[in-house]
């Protein structure tokens, strides 16, 4: 992928990141708050969240899995990253309404959906939608 195109795809996505923050209402199914959304170690940790859906056969969640790994630890103390397996984890695949495998969704520190994301993300993408809720 040429220069221009990967610095035109990291704005849009930034872009993108930042009007589905400030144009998704406080009200909608995405703000859901309840801490069955959340593995039982992980809803009542006052930091902001990264929750990936997946599967162990899906290419794209075993080439994240790295990722979310070294993420997990650059993120370590300022945000929670988990990785759930959807055939495992049943009921919280449910109640996340997931549709496709991989996908991403964000939450604040207040456990509100922020951002959500269907497919491959790589490090950039999400240290990106990281930034863009002020994690640092």
């Amino acid at each position: 992928m040429n220069k221009k195109r990967q610095v035109f795809l990291s704005i849009l996505l930034v872009s993108l990141s930042l009007l589905t923050i400030l144009l998704i209402p406080s009200h909608s199914s995405f703000s859901q708050t309840s801490i069955d959304r959340f593995p039982k170690d992980v809803g009542k940790i006052p930091l902001p969240k990264l929750l990936d859906f997946g599967a162990n056969k899906c290419w794209a969640c075993v080439e994240m899995a790295p990722i979310l790994q070294e993420l997990s630890e650059e993120y370590k103390g300022r945000a929670v990253i988990r990785v759930i397996q959807v055939r495992e984890e049943k009921e919280l695949t449910a109640a996340n309404k997931i549709r496709m495998i991989p996908t991403q969704i964000f939450f604040d520190s207040a456990n509100r959906e922020i951002y959500r994301h269907e497919g491959f993300m790589d490090k950039d993408q999400i240290k990106k939608v990281f930034q863009t809720m002020r994690v640092k």
